[in-house]
């Protein structure tokens, strides 16, 4: 039997789970959760109950009332891990499971004091794509929403935070407290997410805050103070924001993204706090995925663009509203660049370039690129250019809330277009779009020609004036970087060095897209900063960048694999083998 979505073994026609309940203590010594995990089901079944797991220590099944379970734990996949079977009993209407997490969980980082930013140790979990049954054995389905109780016993003197409601602490044995957690609105296992660490927090509205290191916090209050003003945007475009509170937590420079949108409590890379303002638009898309993947979320990562695509499109609608066109613009400029690099890495494999992928067989973090993000948000914005925007912007609001806390295939889209906008549909060759390979035009303004004219200007020796380099701001400066052609003299690099301060900026896009340059232009320096920033975050997007761009000279690539081997054990298990893909063609090879 095929089941609906390629990367769980769960089988809803089994039964789905409507509430999950976590009781867990976290345990720093051994580096585990240990525990019970307590699936209710929507309605009462017998039979056979599938659920996904990943390393994880089975302990003991029970009903919920407590009666031993027959169960068996499969061998394990290499992408999915290993199906928990479970035999239900007439009219059982859940289970209890008693289990540990493995020190290796894939979903997990445990971090000790030097790399947690204070002088406690340090938990976080990222469960997108297909981690969360790392930490829980559950359906792992995006298509399968369920209400998450969280309660977690930590160390007294460490906090716990949830993407949840809090509830409160309990004093717990010993020097242990329990802190407590529920999300009143069904959600995605993805979007299941906590850390634990020495965090304090500090109001930015009256229904925002963010937590962060006591030593980290204040700074992240000062650059974070216009979330409400995102919001604010946001709302305008789409409605109203659902999810009660918009809390932010800045984590360690090991986390794998720049961000990610769990609900309440979206996660952000400490490398976003640059001081120049350029967070603002990270901030918009992670606001972004309150409607467009939070709330109308993909049914699988067949159909991954819905939540990237249209967070994208969402996103810079934000900018917009907050920013005016241009700088919006900037960021489709930007976007479309990571388009082009990603549709030549992929041109042996057109299937990927598709919006709707058929990925049975292929771990989605591996097939994770800008396609269904960038050009998601080019297919989008062409549907608005026919359409036009006040038509557009009826059709989004319907789209948001006739699906709203559901979880959708692109079919589903493509049915509710055609019934609400037939016309466009059909002038927009929406099936080329979502079913053929890449069709992404490219993007244009005024503004960005001038910058694409002076990075021309600027590889020829004539850099732009003092005047002209005061109107660059953080992402135009991206795009005048990226549109430097190469390579570059070396007298060329270090005017630009000077006119810019590119070695110095806390700007880690700048600083990576100026590494780049340096790199394609055989510059030794290039390769003493790429080592600097690769040994500095685990952010995977600019790491893998780097290493990849390393790669493509043959005389740096044991320069790569030396550098990862140091800094192998400070990323994410998430970004560590997404490098290790990026290496692996070098591994054991001598440059």
């Amino acid at each position: 039997m095929t089941l609906p979505d390629p990367h769980s073994q769960a089988n809803p026609q089994q039964a789905k789970t409507e509430r999950i309940s976590l009781a867990l203590r976290v345990d720093f010594a051994s580096r585990t959760l240990q525990g019970e995990a307590m699936l209710e089901l929507s309605q009462a079944r017998e039979g056979p109950l599938d659920l996904d797991t990943r390393d994880l220590d089975i302990e003991g099944v029970a009903t919920l009332d407590g009666r031993p379970l027959r169960h068996r734990l499969e061998g394990r996949d290499p992408i999915l891990g290993s199906r928990l079977r479970i035999d239900l009993p007439a009219r059982a209407k859940g289970v209890r499971i008693r289990y540990a997490t493995s020190p290796r969980a894939s979903a997990l980082q445990w971090l000790d004091p030097a790399n947690s930013n204070s002088a406690h140790p340090l938990l976080y979990s990222q469960c997108q794509s297909i981690h969360a049954r790392s930490i829980a054995p559950l359906q792992d389905s995006p298509g399968v929403r369920a209400r998450v109780d969280v309660r977690l016993t930590v160390p007294s003197h460490l906090r716990a935070v949830v993407a949840a409601e809090a509830l409160g602490r309990e004093p717990s044995r010993g020097a242990e407290a329990t802190d407590r957690f529920a999300t009143p609105e069904p959600i995605p296992p993805h979007l299941i997410a906590f850390a634990v660490g020495d965090f304090e927090s500090r109001r930015l509205s009256h229904r925002s805050a963010v937590w962060a290191a006591p030593s980290l916090v204040e700074r992240a209050a000062s650059e974070l103070a216009g979330v409400e003003n995102v919001l604010q945007a946001a709302e305008s475009l789409f409605g109203s924001y659902r999810w009660g509170r918009y809390d932010l937590l800045v984590l360690p420079p090991s986390f794998p993204y720049g961000g990610m949108e769990n609900p309440r409590l979206s996660f952000l890379s400490p490398s976003l706090l640059s001081g120049d303002g350029a967070v603002v638009n990270v901030i918009a898309h992670e606001v972004a995925h309150a409607w467009t993947g939070n709330l109308v979320t993909n049914a699988s990562a067949n159909d991954f663009w819905l939540n990237e695509g249209f967070a994208v499109y969402a996103e810079r609608r934000i900018l917009e509203e907050l920013q005016g066109p241009d700088l919006a613009g900037m960021h489709a400029a930007i976007g479309r660049h990571d388009l082009e690099q990603t549709l030549h890495r992929l041109e042996s494999r057109p299937e990927l370039t598709r919006l709707r992928v058929q990925l049975s067989g292929l771990d989605p973090d591996q097939a994770y690129s800008s396609v269904p993000y960038e050009k998601g948000y080019l297919f989008l914005r062409r549907l608005e250019e026919i359409a036009g925007r006040k038509a557009w912007d009826a059709f989004l609001r319907d789209y948001l809330d006739r699906f709203a806390f559901r979880s959708i295939t692109t079919q589903a889209f493509l049915e509710l277009l055609e019934e609400a906008l037939p016309r466009v549909a059909a002038s927009a060759g929406v099936l080329r779009w979502i079913d053929g390979p890449a069709d992404a035009p490219d993007v244009a303004s005024q503004r960005l020609t001038e910058l694409r004219i002076l990075a021309r200007r600027a590889a020829a020796g004539v850099l732009p004036s003092p005047a002209e380099r005061q109107r660059i701001g953080p992402a135009e400066l991206v795009v005048f970087l990226q549109a430097l052609p190469s390579p570059l003299p070396a007298s060329v690099c270090a005017e630009l060095d000077r006119a810019f301060h590119l070695e110095t900026t806390r700007n880690l896009e700048i600083r990576v897209n100026w590494i780049l340059v340096q790199l394609r232009s055989g510059l030794p320096q290039g390769t003493a900063a790429a080592r600097e920033v690769l040994l500095s975050t685990g952010r995977l997007r600019h790491v893998r960048a780097i290493y990849a761009a390393l790669c493509a000279h043959p005389a740096l690539r044991d320069f790569a694999l030396q550098v990862f081997a140091e800094a192998r054990q400070g990323y994410h298990p998430i970004a560590r083998a997404r490098i290790e893909d990026v290496l692996r063609p070098w591994s054991g090879q001598s440059a």
